[in-house]
C-alpha cells in the first residue's frame, strides 16, 4: 500500500504559516526567517515529505543521462543559524548554488543540523543527483553520506579519511599575501585573531600568516587565548576581545597590525581597539579576510581578501555534476583565488615601541 504524498499545503497547515513560505524555505529562497525556515524544515521530515520519491517533470532535460532520472541537490548545512542565506558569507555561496542549479532545471533540498542524524532515511536516493556540504561537517556524517552511496562534494571543509571532491579558496596563499605586505611596509609585531579549530580554512590562513613571518625572521609572540576566540555573535565576540586586548595594552604587547581570520573579526578588532584609544591605522594596522558587505562600510573601511562567494557556489555545483557524469575519475580539490584589496585599516608601522 503506497503512502499518500505528503503536499507542502500540509506542511504548511501543520507549521501554521502559508505555502508561500514553506515553498520559500524548501527550495532555500530568501524571505523566511532563520526560525520559520527550522521550523518547517523539522515538520517536513516529520511528515515524511524529503522521504517520499519526488515527481519528474515531463519536459526533457539536456543534462547527462544520469540526471534525467534525478531532480534534486541536497545542501547540507550543519549550523543553519549561522551558514544561511541571510548570512553575509554563506547565503552568497547559496545564491551562486541556486543559480547553476536553476540553469539546469534542478531543485535543492536544504537539510539542517535537526536532521542530519538521519540523512539516508529522511530523503529518497532515487530522487538525488548528489549531495553539496558547506562548511564543517562530522567524520561520522561524512562516513554516513559516503555509505549513502551519492556523489557529494565538499565547501570548505575537508577529511582526510573521507576522500572526496572539495572546494577551498586559497586560503593560504591569500594570507601570506596579507601578512607579507604587512611585513613589507614595516611591520614587525603581529598577532593573529581567529579560532584555528574552527575551520579547515581559518586554519590554512593561520598557516599562511605564519610561514611569512618564519621567512622573514620575524618572532611569533602569538596570544595564544586570540587562537581560541570564542563568541556565537559579534557582540559576544567583541567582549571576549576587550578582555584579550584590554590586558595586553596593560602589558604593553599590543602589536602593529592584527591579521583577522575574516572581516567579522576584523572589525570587532577594531571596535575594541577604538574603545581603548588606539588609532586604526595609524597606531595598529587591521586586515581581513572575505570581503563581506560590511567590510567597507567600516569605519576605517576594511583591508581584506575579496572572495568571489558566488563562484564557490557556481563551482560546487559543476564538480558535483562533473562527479555524477565521471564517477570513476580522480578526486579533486580545487583552490580559487582572491585579491587583496587595501583599503583604510591598513599602513606604515609606528615609529614608537609599545603602543
Amino acid at each position: 500500500m503506497s503512502m499518500r504524498k505528503v503536499t507542502m499545503q500540509q506542511i504548511a497547515d501543520y507549521v501554521g504559516v502559508s505555502k508561500f513560505a514553506v515553498s520559500k524555505a524548501l527550495s532555500g529562497k530568501s524571505g523566511v526567517s532563520t526560525e520559520t525556515r527550522e521550523k518547517i524544515i523539522q515538520s517536513a521530515t516529520q511528515l515524511g515529505y524529503f522521504a517520499q520519491k519526488k515527481t519528474r517533470p515531463s519536459a526533457k532535460r539536456n543534462t547527462e543521462k544520469k540526471l534525467d532520472q534525478k531532480d534534486t541537490i541536497v545542501v547540507l548545512i550543519p549550523n543553519i543559524r549561522y551558514q544561511n542565506r541571510q548570512s553575509y558569507y554563506w547565503g552568497r555561496i547559496l545564491d551562486g548554488i541556486t543559480a547553476v542549479l536553476d540553469s539546469n532545471r534542478l531543485g535543492m533540498v536544504i537539510v539542517t543540523e535537526h536532521v542530519q542524524e538521519n540523512l539516508a532515511k529522511l530523503i529518497n536516493p532515487e530522487g538525488v543527483v548528489g549531495l553539496i556540504g558547506v562548511g564543517l561537517i562530522s567524520n561520522q556524517l561524512l562516513l554516513d553520506i559516503r555509505n549513502w552511496g551519492v556523489p557529494f562534494v565538499l565547501i570548505d571543509h575537508e577529511d582526510p579519511l573521507i576522500p572526496s571532491d572539495v572546494l577551498f579558496m586559497n586560503n593560504y596563499e591569500c594570507s601570506r599575501r596579507i601578512a607579507n605586505y604587512l611585513a613589507g611596509i614595516g611591520h614587525a609585531r603581529f598577532q593573529f585573531v581567529g579560532n584555528i579549530r574552527y575551520s579547515h580554512s581559518f586554519y590554512d590562513r593561520w598557516l599562511g600568516f605564519r610561514s611569512i613571518l618564519e621567512e622573514s625572521n620575524i618572532p611569533l609572540n602569538q596570544n595564544a587565548e586570540l587562537l581560541a576566540l570564542e563568541g556565537d555573535n559579534r557582540s559576544e565576540i567583541t567582549d571576549n576581545l576587550h578582555k584579550i586586548l584590554k590586558k595586553m595594552q596593560e602589558n604593553g604587547e599590543l602589536p602593529t597590525s592584527f591579521v583577522c581570520a575574516n572581516d567579522s573579526l576584523a572589525i570587532c578588532v577594531m571596535t575594541v581597539l577604538t574603545r581603548l584609544g588606539v588609532d586604526v591605522p595609524s597606531m595598529c594596522s587591521v586586515t581581513g579576510f572575505d570581503d563581506i558587505e560590511d567590510a567597507v562600510l567600516a569605519q576605517p573601511s576594511l583591508s581584506t581578501v575579496h572572495v568571489n562567494k558566488e563562484a564557490l557556489g557556481y563551482r560546487a555545483v559543476e564538480m558535483l555534476l562533473r562527479r555524477v557524469g565521471h564517477p570513476d575519475s580522480p578526486k579533486e580539490k580545487i583552490l580559487l583565488t582572491g585579491d587583496f584589496i587595501l583599503r583604510d585599516s591598513t599602513g606604515k608601522a609606528p615609529s614608537t615601541g609599545s603602543i
